[in-house]
């Protein structure tokens, strides 16, 4: 039976949050039909699979490993920059896998990560004011007013720009790029100066041995060659979202063909809301954002309206408390969902919880405070008898300086280095490897 979505006016109707204001209500109009004549980015069977890959996750079969650009931006949509995302994300996997034993999930916050919520629609610099950054899919970041003014002609940009993205990750994933053959190419020379690249060297030897001994006997399995990889972005911006949501010719059902999965953020949860009313009508997998003003109440809600089948697969629960609540924020969730018989997969985000501003004044974080959430998390759940189910980093495959601490024991003075994110701080590629390893530990005692 076919299922219809509720039109962009219903939606606003309920009073959409963290939506920009364009001037131009006719130029968005045209924006919007043209993104609806587009061809999907996704297919509706892609988001299957992973839904039935979620649902290993769920059981405690498989872990998911999320993460990317906190904000895309149009001008990071080049080979080098996808290559290198994809590479310590691949990096990543193969710690996950090969340290701990179990199967990892692979999922990119790419192509489609270009709208950021805001906690005021302003900013102010120097007696100045304009709008606040929204990401590239709503306004420019240099601080002049033609560049702030919310462009509806950006949303046709997204599309561009996330195709282009997932045409090159596809590109690499089936290509050879992804072969677990060249496990030791993907360590680059910062990176294998490092300790933790010095422990993957040291790995990658003992694969090498392991694949050797496959090919002598003659085995050479098709997962060796290639990896399944899917996309993510938190859907905020419903003219794009909305616009790019399809009807499955196989099943009548709607959806959203912009990424395989798509998730609700913090302050766009509300239950009576336009986003989990825009949501509960899709068929992707989906998740929520739960902070530490989230309730137990409000998450079996949450899970009662968007997947009232209790599919498997079908929801996720992100979580991100911030280092010094989550032992004490997550433990009445987690008892309370399970105790309800809620068929969800838990993932930590020990990100967004953990920013500060420096006393440079830029934003950051402390790695060790995103271990202690992680850590946390895995506690929580042992202790409960749960699964925690994978992680949602932002991190770069670049050797960027914006997160203090770590191996590389980065300071705040050190910040001003390579500081290149638009939005929030990211993980580099040495720090999200000995992230890797230290979450393999945590699995192994899981």
């Amino acid at each position: 039976m076919s299922v219809t979505v509720p039109s962009l006016a219903d939606l606003h109707a309920l009073g959409a949050a963290q939506q920009p204001t364009y001037p131009d209500p006719d130029a968005l109009a045209a924006s919007v039909a043209r993104l609806r004549t587009l061809p999907p980015l996704v297919f509706a069977g892609e988001c299957d699979d992973l839904r039935e890959k979620m649902a290993a996750v769920g059981r405690g079969e498989a872990f998911l490993l999320q993460g990317g650009d906190c904000a895309e931006t149009f001008d990071g949509v080049t080979a080098d920059n996808v290559r290198n995302k994809l590479r310590v994300l691949l990096q990543m996997s193969v710690v996950l896998t090969y340290a701990a034993s179990v199967p990892v999930v692979k999922l990119g916050r790419l192509a489609g990560q270009y709208a950021k919520p805001r906690s005021s629609d302003l900013e102010t610099r120097d007696g100045v004011t304009l709008p606040a950054y929204r990401g590239d899919a709503v306004n420019g970041f240099d601080f002049t007013e033609a560049s702030r003014i919310p462009d509806p002609g950006r949303l046709l940009d997204v599309y561009h720009a996330s195709a282009a993205t997932l045409n090159l990750v596809r590109a690499f994933v089936t290509g050879g790029y992804a072969d677990l053959r060249q496990v030791h190419t993907w360590n680059t020379d910062f990176v294998r100066t490092s300790a933790v690249g010095q422990r993957y060297e040291q790995m990658a030897a003992e694969i090498d041995r392991a694949l050797s001994f496959m090919n002598a006997i003659g085995a050479d399995p098709e997962e060796l060659r290639r990896v399944d990889f899917h996309s993510s972005h938190e859907a905020l911006l419903l003219e794009y979202e909305h616009a790019m949501t399809r009807t499955d010719s196989r099943t009548g059902a709607p959806y959203n063909v912009s990424g395989h999965f798509v998730w609700i953020g913090e302050r766009t949860r509300q239950l009576d809301g336009a986003h989990v009313e825009y949501f509960r009508h899709l068929r992707n997998p989906i998740g929520v954002k739960l902070g530490p003003t989230a309730s137990a109440d409000d998450a079996i809600a949450l899970a009662r309206t968007l997947n009232p089948e209790n599919e498997p697969g079908r929801l996720t629960f992100i979580t991100r408390f911030g280092a010094g609540k989550i032992r004490e924020g997550l433990p009445p969730l987690v008892e309370k969902v399970t105790a309800e018989g809620i068929s969800v997969s838990w993932v930590s985000d020990p990100m967004h919880g953990n920013t500060f501003e420096a006393s440079n004044g830029y934003k950051t974080r402390r790695f060790e405070d995103v271990i202690s959430e992680v850590q946390g998390f895995f506690d929580v759940h042992r202790k409960v008898g749960t699964w925690p189910g994978g992680i949602l980093v932002e991190m770069t495959g670049d050797d960027v300086t914006e997160i203090i601490g770590g191996g590389e024991e980065l300071t705040e003075a050190g910040l001003a280095h390579r500081y290149e994110s638009v939005v929030d701080p990211r993980l580099n590629r040495v720090q999200s490897l000995e992230l890797a390893y230290l979450v393999a530990e945590m699995l192994r005692d899981a």
